[in-house]
């Protein structure tokens, strides 16, 4: 008895013919079956909204704002008074820990932006001229990479100042490199493909074909290495408050929060105990959120 070849996979619409789907949708479907990677993403969303919502309320509700000191109450332990203590000067640490993770989501996000928009632009235009230029653009990408990453960071924080804007700048200008190498590779194999051959013929130029047509299509790889970027961004900013070179006091971060519990963990245990743990569940949520996406966007995973 021969066996029938199964029916195509799809939705049917009202005259019984199969739907087809389109491949964000297909990664939608494939997103919500990851159960991990559903919980994470709930999990940085209310970490998002409760930092950049969190002090405002704080402020309102019950008077505390993050550079309030009250020295003649000092640090003292979590209380109904205090969810998370008080720090040495007396500060809330509940408030301390809201700003501070709105602030290194604020670096996170604004320093993978920066980087995914040089990498992109730098990595498609490599791949799509080739040849001695994609050489020579590669070359200096390599060169870039051999620098001590951590190093330039340092250099160019100390040379142009600590603010949190120069801070995000500086760790997006040298964290390109990545993205630039997996947009080349990207459009190194789009680019002899035949809407790109019909782009050309009808007279359209390299910077349209690049911007209208290659970039698109590289979305999913580039989305994806994004949302791994920014945990890697907000660990390197706490590296750098942690040494003294992020943002500077009394503005918090975690980084800077993480250093200042470090130095007081014996007595004062909570100081870092809090943001410690805020800051894990934080990078712990965005790089398990940023796998499950890298796993729905990727059309050889099974349905």
């Amino acid at each position: 008895m021969s066996s029938q070849p199964s029916p195509p996979s799809g939705k049917l619409d009202n005259a019984g013919l199969i739907v087809g789907t389109s491949l964000w949708q297909d990664a939608w479907r494939r997103l919500k079956r990851n159960r991990m990677a559903v919980t994470c993403a709930v999990i940085v969303g209310v970490l998002v909204v409760a930092c950049m919502c969190g002090p405002l309320v704080i402020k309102l509700t019950w008077g505390y704002d993050y550079e309030d000191q009250n020295l003649d109450y000092g640090p003292r332990p979590p209380s109904w008074e205090h969810w998370f203590g008080t720090d040495y000067y007396g500060r809330d640490l509940l408030t301390r820990v809201l700003y501070g993770g709105q602030v290194s989501l604020t670096v996170g996000f604004c320093a993978a932006l920066v980087a995914a928009t040089i990498g992109t632009t730098y990595g498609a235009f490599s791949g799509y001229y080739g040849g001695r230029v994609d050489s020579f653009m590669m070359r200096a990408v390599d060169i870039l990479y051999a620098l001590p990453y951590m190093f330039l960071v340092i250099i160019l924080v100390t040379i142009f100042g600590k603010n949190l804007f120069l801070v995000f700048v500086a760790l997006g200008a040298v964290s390109w490199l990545m993205t630039a190498r997996i947009v080349r590779g990207q459009v190194l194999s789009l680019r002899q493909r035949d809407f790109v051959m019909a782009a050309r013929s009808v007279g359209a130029s390299g910077m349209d074909i690049v911007f209208r047509h290659l970039i698109p299509n590289t979305l999913g790889p580039i989305i994806v290495y994004f949302t791994l970027t920014v945990p890697s961004m907000i660990l390197q900013e706490a590296f750098l408050s942690f040494l003294g070179l992020g943002v500077q006091a009394p503005r918090p971060s975690l980084g800077a929060l993480i250093n200042d519990g470090a130095n007081q963990m014996i007595v004062y245990w909570w100081t870092l105990v809090f943001p410690g743990t805020v800051m894990a569940v934080m990078l712990f949520s965005l790089n398990f959120f940023g796998d499950g996406l890298r796993d729905a966007l990727d059309p050889q995973m099974e349905h």
